[in-house]
């Protein structure tokens, strides 16, 4: 099963710096003024290969700080303790953040195929294939995978 979310860059509304520009046009206002600060996210977490490609090798203020979670990205933000991070989309809409979007983002469940008949797994699967889990995966702002892939 594949699901994706939307990653982007998140600061508050209002924030005329990042307000009605494009993703790669705010990260360019963001590098370009020492005084905007970032946080960051943890090395080895997708977002933070996501970011560490945008960013092209520069370290702006903030980089160091790395959080583990998308959530504490937002929290930083809506606190006033950062200007902009990157998170994914619902996380930002959580914290009334605005956002930019970024990239998609996949996410795949494998599993050894002998393992499939173990009860946890048929499971899983169902649950996966359920109307009302597909739904709740929409609301959180991800797409499930086709049912025939799952």
């Amino acid at each position: 099963m594949r699901a994706a979310k939307l990653c982007c860059a998140e600061a508050r509304p209002g924030d005329a710096r990042f307000e009605s520009r494009s993703a790669e046009a705010a990260l360019q206002a963001a590098l370009a003024d020492p005084a905007i600060l970032m946080v960051n996210r943890n090395a080895g977490s997708g977002t933070r290969v996501l970011i560490d490609n945008l960013l092209r090798g520069a370290k702006p203020p903030g980089y160091a700080n790395q959080p583990r979670s998308h959530n504490a990205v937002a929290a930083a933000i809506a606190q006033r303790r950062a200007d902009w991070g990157v998170a994914i989309a619902p996380v930002a809409s959580l914290y009334g953040l605005g956002f930019l979007p970024i990239a998609p983002e996949h996410y795949d469940f494998l599993l050894v195929e002998a393992r499939r008949r173990r009860p946890a797994v048929q499971a899983f699967i169902e649950v996966l294939r359920d109307g009302a889990t597909r739904d709740r995966i929409r609301a959180l702002g991800m797409e499930p995978a086709a049912q025939d892939s799952i």
